[in-house]
């Protein structure tokens, strides 16, 4: 599989292509679906900007990205400030408004919390680890394991995970993220792709946008996969 994390936490200031309002997150879907992205992956904002799980705009922006892209995964980061358990709630009548997906990570100490609030609103969860953590007795619900690694990192985290049996999708973000999607592809991994990870292309020039982003990914993947 291969994702494209759209925005991420970043700002408009950080590059003039990001998307930020339901109606461009839309169109930057439709752009990297046609360049065979099955998921993307998503932050979506208030009015003013600001990162949120409230119920409507959580259902304007899903509904939206969902009708350019219908049959696509959609993912978003439920790694915002507020009382994300009860606005995870919220979601449960939203119907063609709900994420098909979110993640939750395992360094926030409400993990298991925010994983059984999404369970319960039958949202998957997409379990995100970047360190050490108890993974033991997982929750229901959780649909694959993120890996967010460093070339240093990659092998001791693939080493905690991949026993546990699910599908693993790894990533690195900035300097990191082109040399980790080499190594997942290599690994037959899951890998992402995006201007969350990344602003510049592998020989360090700046992106046009996220579909410049996911087509050299989607070159590079084919490239370095195992034949």
């Amino acid at each position: 599989m291969l994702q494209a994390c759209l925005n991420g936490s970043r700002t408009a200031e950080e590059h003039p292509a990001l998307p930020l309002s339901p109606e461009r997150l839309a169109e930057d879907a439709a752009d990297v679906a046609a360049l065979g992205v099955t998921s993307v992956h998503l932050h979506p904002r208030d009015v003013i900007g600001a990162e949120t799980l409230a119920g409507p705009e959580i259902a304007t922006t899903i509904a939206t990205v969902r009708a350019a892209v219908p049959g696509i995964e959609i993912s978003v980061s439920t790694n915002v400030p507020g009382t994300r358990a009860t606005l995870i709630a919220s979601w449960g009548p939203l119907a063609a408004g709900r994420p098909d997906v979110a993640s939750v990570h395992t360094g926030d100490p409400a993990w298991r919390e925010l994983a059984l609030a999404l369970h319960r609103v039958n949202v998957g969860v997409e379990l995100v680890v970047a360190g050490p953590a108890d993974l033991r007795d997982l929750p229901g619900g959780i649909t694959r394991i993120t890996v967010a690694a460093t070339p240093k990192t990659a092998e001791s985290l693939l080493s905690a995970v991949e026993p546990l049996g699910l599908p693993v999708l790894l990533h690195g973000r900035d300097a990191d993220a082109w040399p980790v999607l080499t190594y997942a592809a290599r690994l037959e991994h899951h890998v992402r792709m995006g201007l969350e990870d990344t602003l510049v292309k592998p020989d360090g020039t700046r992106a046009k946008n996220n579909a410049e982003l996911v087509a050299l990914a989607r070159r590079n993947h084919r490239a370095r996969a195992p034949r």
